[in-house]
């Protein structure tokens, strides 16, 4: 079997060299890819987003399965023009990813089924949403931009004040272009964050372990919101009683309500979740694995996944079979100095080559090109540092231990990866 991998995260460079590690030996390449993903696999440079030259070079290349590492080409409809050229493909159709890629849907479907989440209103103008945060007293509160911002667009609001500069920023300022043009409100749930990944096929839903990510920038969780600076898996939050009712309450019921209406889902659905007193309620769904919570799974995956995968986009998931290691991963991301905000390109990465990779440790490429025989970063998160331990500790240990190895001037990460599991 030949895989197209399309991406060039860290997500996909996980992606990569899982399915490297499949039993039933594949054959990857990858589009667009990054340096770190070029040293295992062939990539080619079509970007993510350009869906008619990926369904041309999945057809001169003869490739049996496609998988989509980000949102935005599933949302973008990648999945219906492959199957209409015939070409096999795993993800959501472009109707069925409006899930990720319109957040008001979300919250309108999730209310019309009654699956559990925060309560919410929907603005498309300005004023209408200014009067109302002015005049609420449900604070704090969250304003989240509808569309598609990267992880990014998500701000927790403490007074009329912060609600207002977050609402300007997204609807009058375009802060995160047209994805600000409508917003969502909702109230601020307490509680501890967990990230639930299944595969399905529309019939069956295979649930992965469980992760958590870590959103913000800084150490304590405080700072801006990110695309994810550290995940862990398995989180303890999760209990599995709460893993059964997870299934139960959100994931069967919005398999069935997008299938009712005539939005059968097919692929990774995520659901980001808020353990609270009064139990799961979904912050939001995400129809592909997340980043970094993907690398940390992959660490831990054992079984076929490429067979897996193939299966599913068949529809005959239920003839999968992937089991877990029970050694925890942590995942810990590097970027650049003033990420999530905008970020050069060219600084120089030393190290990478001393660090020895194992089936414990991995180094996975986000942002990375070559500049002769130098590694330079080329974006915000840069690196996914991610490890194996017989604990918890022990995992996040190995990968700090890795990065302390690294030379990256102007670089950061949080230090504080598995707090809240470390801290039970």
């Amino acid at each position: 079997m030949k895989i197209l991998v399309v991406g060039g995260g860290g997500r996909e460079h996980a992606l990569v060299w899982r399915l490297k590690q499949s039993p039933s030996e594949p054959e990857v390449i990858c589009a667009p890819g990054n340096a770190g993903i070029a040293r295992e696999v062939p990539c080619f440079d079509v970007a993510a987003t350009d869906l008619e030259s990926l369904a041309e070079l999945a057809r001169k290349q003869k490739v049996d399965l496609t998988v989509v590492g980000p949102e935005a080409p599933l949302c973008a409809g990648i999945v219906d023009l492959f199957q209409a050229r015939g070409l096999k493909i795993f993800g959501p159709s472009k109707a069925a990813a409006l899930l990720e890629g319109d957040k008001a849907f979300a919250k309108e479907i999730m209310s019309r089924h009654s699956i559990p989440t925060a309560g919410h209103r929907t603005f498309s103008e300005l004023n209408a949403a200014l009067i109302w945060a002015r005049e609420t007293v449900d604070y704090p509160l969250v304003v989240k931009a509808a569309g598609l911002a990267a992880g990014k667009g998500v701000v927790i609001c403490r007074n009329p004040e912060e609600a207002e500069e977050a609402i300007r920023s997204m609807m009058e300022d375009q802060a995160f272009g047209s994805a600000g043009q409508r917003i969502v409100i909702e109230d601020f749930l307490v509680g501890e964050e967990a990230s639930i990944i299944a595969l399905t096929d529309g019939k069956t839903i295979l649930v992965m372990e469980s992760s958590q990510d870590h959103k913000r920038a800084f150490d304590g969780d405080e700072g801006p919101n990110t695309g994810g600076m550290g995940a862990y898996s398995p989180a303890p939050v999760v209990t599995e009683k709460l893993q059964s009712q997870i299934e139960r309450e959100v994931l069967v019921p919005i398999v069935h309500a997008l299938k009712h209406e005539g939005r059968p889902f097919s692929g990774v659905l995520y659901a980001g979740l808020m353990m609270t007193q009064k139990g799961p309620r979904v912050l939001e769904f995400n129809v592909r694995f997340g980043d970094p919570e993907c690398e940390a799974l992959m660490m831990r995956l054992r079984g076929d996944l490429a067979q897996a995968l193939a299966l599913c986009a068949e529809g005959r998931l239920d003839e999968a079979d992937l089991s877990w290691s029970e050694e925890p991963a942590v995942t810990v991301v590097v970027a650049q100095e003033g990420y999530p905000g905008a970020v050069g390109s060219g600084r120089p990465i030393w190290g990478l080559d001393e660090v020895e990779e194992s089936d414990d440790l991995r180094i996975f490429h986000a942002a990375t090109r070559r500049q002769g025989s130098d590694w330079i970063a080329s974006g915000g998160r840069v690196l996914a540092v991610t490890a194996l331990g017989t604990d918890l500790a022990g995992a996040r240990d190995k990968a700090y231990a890795a990065i302390d190895r690294l030379r990256f001037p102007g670089s950061f990460c949080r230090r504080d990866i598995g707090h809240r599991a470390l801290g039970r």
